[in-house]
């Protein structure tokens, strides 16, 4: 099996980037926008792994998308360009500094009807979103690290047969291939990410990837 040169891996994403789809015009302004008024810019998805969670939902087409963890929307566009006639996509984070470019950004892509926002702690706010017949068609986790088991958990009963759960960032910028012995003592992000990767691997009642897309993403699908 023929592996990449590490060596050439920038210049064959740029060509990647250069055959797929352009990127929306409204997040080429959001990129930008979040560079200059948003903390920790890294943190947007970026146009590579946003066509990738587009191509995703649009192949699903889903009725209801749940988003954990917004910062200034980047994700939430693209992932809501996939949505079945009627859906919707709620998007939760618990940072009130984003809130201004999310909300305009949703709006100049024509979203507002079809993305709902809400502002505080996903974990109090995950279980009264749906009523007790509904149910998620796609989940994508982008939040706080330490608590990624319990979100799969939270939203797992309510995704249904055949929908898949995403979770972003689980190479976590390599330091995943440590081991346990060799994290800080205080590093409980990398733990956390190590010990999410190995539930949903040891969990049957799916079936999963971790794709080494830009910094990882778990894929498990419902089964």
């Amino acid at each position: 099996m023929d592996f990449l040169p590490p060596e050439l891996l920038p210049a064959l994403e740029n060509y990647a980037l250069n055959h797929s789809q352009d990127e929306l015009s409204v997040l080429k302004e959001l990129d930008r926008q979040t560079h200059l008024r948003a903390n920790k810019p890294r943190m947007l998805s970026g146009h590579l792994q946003g066509n990738f969670l587009q191509l995703i939902s649009r192949l699903m087409q889903p009725k209801r998308i749940l988003e954990i963890g917004t910062y200034t929307g980047y994700s939430a566009i693209c992932l809501a360009q996939g949505l079945a006639e009627g859906g919707t996509l709620h998007t939760i984070d618990n940072n009130p500094e984003q809130e201004a470019i999310t909300r305009e950004f949703i709006e100049k892509a024509n979203l507002k009807d079809k993305v709902k926002l809400y502002l505080g702690n996903a974990a109090e706010i995950i279980p009264t979103i749906l009523s007790d017949n509904e149910e998620w068609d796609m989940v994508f986790v982008d939040a706080d690290k330490e608590n990624y088991s319990l979100y799969y958990d939270l939203v797992f009963d309510k995704v249904r047969k055949g929908g898949i759960i995403i979770a972003d960032n689980v190479l976590w910028s390599g330091k995943v291939l440590k081991e346990p012995s060799e994290l800080k003592k205080n590093d409980k992000s990398t733990r956390a990410l190590l010990e999410y990767n190995q539930k949903i691997h040891q969990d049957e009642r799916v079936f999963h990837t971790l794709l080494p897309l830009r910094d990882g993403l778990m894929m498990a699908i419902k089964e």
